[in-house]
């Protein structure tokens, strides 16, 4: 580690009571905000010659010492633990399929035609003008092929994960479908 540098020792005692300030502020723990404090000024002296570099010195150990607070924050977030009467098999959710992955299924299921459609028009974002091009049929057949293919994907996923759709059209529910059968090794 190199020796303190003067600009760092002027900035220090020039900002070393409002950052300790801050700190017992917002840490309500004095101890606590003198650990931190030292780090902040660990980590300036190992700045070196880079901290007379710095344009605004205050808004530099500000930000380290904010950063320094959060990153305390997240490592001694408060948890709650769990009652003595909760198993460990009760927390772990049996492996079930999600809409997620339902939809790769269902359209696995469709027609190729249909599953072309959906996947280039709105899956990957294709114009229908140019799936229309691609697949080489008209502007009003790509429509309509793919009105169609929506069609039947709805019916299917209806089926297959019983998603139930509100008034608009929107998904409001599904039964997730049981997991595919594991392969034997």
């Amino acid at each position: 580690m190199s020796a303190a540098v003067p600009c760092l020792m002027r900035a220090w005692a020039e900002h070393e009571r409002a950052l300790r300030g801050w700190l017992v502020h917002q840490l309500h723990d004095r101890p606590l905000a003198e650990d931190i404090l030292q780090d902040v000024f660990l980590k300036a002296m190992r700045q070196g010659e880079r901290f007379c570099t710095i344009e605004n010195a205050r808004a530099w150990l500000f930000e380290v010492t904010r950063n320094a607070v959060a990153d305390q924050l997240r490592r001694h977030h408060d948890s709650i633990p769990l009652p003595e009467d909760v198993h460990m098999e009760d927390t772990v959710a049996a492996p079930v399929d999600t809409l997620a992955n339902c939809l790769p299924r269902v359209l696995a299921e469709l027609h190729t035609e249909d599953r072309e459609a959906i996947t280039c028009c709105d899956l990957e974002g294709m114009s229908q003008a140019a799936y229309a091009d691609r697949v080489g049929i008209s502007l009003s057949g790509a429509k309509s092929r793919v009105q169609r293919a929506r069609a039947r994907l709805k019916a299917q996923l209806a089926s297959a994960c019983q998603v139930r759709f509100d008034t608009q059209g929107k998904v409001c529910c599904f039964k997730p479908r049981p997991p595919l059968p594991r392969a034997q090794d």
